[in-house]
């Protein structure tokens, strides 16, 4: 029954995804065994999409950070800010918020805001402001990092690299396979997924 139940999502990503067998393999293996993962390959490889195919996949909620110098801690996590109409403190949602999150460039990110991941990665829960709140199950992450432009990055630590179940690069293209996503891609986007929208 799992394995029939794997094979149902590995063939639904594959409506999307070219190529790659092994790293969806590896990915869904990954997330049986809850862990995250870290894909490291250079831009346009199809990271974005993979995760997104696999939240589709899964009718996962499915959010998205773009990791830069400027990034806060709070831009993942969310922040308490007051409500000057109900005269009270409010607690808005970071991204983490979400069943599978894509940490874009994740070393892109100072140390300080790539720690905001440690214990959502390890407890599957977020403290902001010494209230702790649980992150809805699954929670998945898979961070994405350039190995190539080095250039004004920040390596991750060992703590954060330890969170990571895997540490994987996507496959590369037959010449066939390369035509064949072009000509899917040409006119329409075939597996949509809305993103989730944060309100004040």
């Amino acid at each position: 029954m799992e394995f029939e139940i794997l094979k149902n999502l590995r063939d639904n990503i594959g409506k999307v995804m070219i190529g790659n067998e092994r790293t969806v393999k590896l990915i869904l293996t990954a997330l049986l065994a809850r862990g995250h993962v870290l894909l490291e390959d250079v831009p346009g490889t199809g990271k974005t999409v993979l995760a997104k195919s696999l939240a589709k996949s899964v009718d996962a909620q499915f959010g998205r950070v773009q990791f830069t110098p400027d990034l806060l801690p709070s831009d993942v996590t969310g922040l308490n800010y007051f409500d000057a109409k109900k005269g009270e403190f409010k607690f808005l949602e970071g991204p983490v918020f979400c069943n599978i999150l894509l940490a874009d460039e994740i070393n892109r990110a100072t140390p300080k805001t790539q720690s905001s991941l440690l214990e959502c990665m390890a407890e599957h829960q977020v403290t902001v402001d010494g209230v702790t709140r649980k992150l809805a199950e699954p929670f998945f992450v898979i961070a994405t990092q350039n190995p190539l432009e080095t250039l004004g990055t920040f390596p991750l630590p060992e703590a954060q690299m330890d969170r990571f179940l895997m540490r994987i690069s996507m496959e590369d293209m037959t010449q066939g396979q390369e035509l064949a996503m072009v000509e899917r891609f040409l006119l329409e986007e075939p597996f949509p997924v809305r993103q989730r929208r944060m309100q004040m």
